[in-house]
């Protein structure tokens, strides 16, 4: 089982602090049944240094060789703006898989939507199967859910954070989530993990609603 979104990388952001504490992550992830990672830290200030992040996985990768890493991002919408498409998209996607990890603004609005159409269209002309980080998240989503049917229209795919299950991160995602599911519009749900814990929470999400991610 692959989990596609998570701050395990030591070091680089608000996940993970250290190696050791990656590595304990780690056991945490395997414990949930995960036998696959893709490293996503923050592409979005004040985190992003791309060698440090390439270095991190390095190091992870040495100290744990025998487990399937591969290297992608988690890249906001708006630091991806000001980076460049055309400049930074090839350095940013998911290892070898043509997918890439786009994070929207949290603040979202119905206008936004206009530059993410735009965003996304740039995208997929480079090649990449674009997946919506945490939809459940989003001020616009949250307020109206036919925005999230909007992105799938797009083609994008959508991925939940299991922190869902205790509310998410801003405390206000679960009941957004739960529609998203029994609409059918989840292709993945992700730890999104940046501590030990969160690995229980992925566990539980796959339990009960991974029965409703799109085929």
């Amino acid at each position: 089982m692959r989990d596609m979104h998570c701050h395990i990388l030591p070091g680089v952001d608000d996940g993970s602090s250290n190696l050791r504490y990656s590595l304990a992550m780690l056991n945490a992830a395997k414990a949930a049944g995960i036998t696959s990672i893709v490293c996503t830290p923050h592409c979005r200030d004040p985190y992003f240094n791309y060698d440090k992040m390439e270095d991190a996985f390095t190091r992870l990768q040495a100290a744990a060789p025998d487990f399937n890493f591969t290297m992608g991002f988690e890249v906001n919408h708006y630091k991806l703006m000001k980076l460049g498409v055309d400049q930074w998209a090839p350095y940013l996607g998911f290892e070898g898989t043509g997918e890439f990890l786009l994070e929207l603004e949290d603040s979202c609005t119905a206008d936004s939507f206009r530059d993410y159409d735009h965003t996304i269209y740039q995208l997929q002309s480079m090649g990449y199967s674009v997946i919506i980080a945490h939809p459940e998240r989003y001020e616009a989503i949250r307020k109206d859910v036919s925005w999230a049917q909007h992105l799938v229209d797009l083609g994008c795919k959508l991925q939940c954070s299991a922190d869902f299950i205790n509310g998410g991160r801003l405390g206000n995602s679960k009941h957004t989530a739960k529609k998203l599911f029994k609409m059918g519009l989840y292709s993945y749900i992700a730890s999104d993990a940046h501590r030990i814990e969160h690995y229980d929470l992925f566990a539980k999400a796959v339990e009960h609603y991974s029965k409703y991610l799109r085929p």
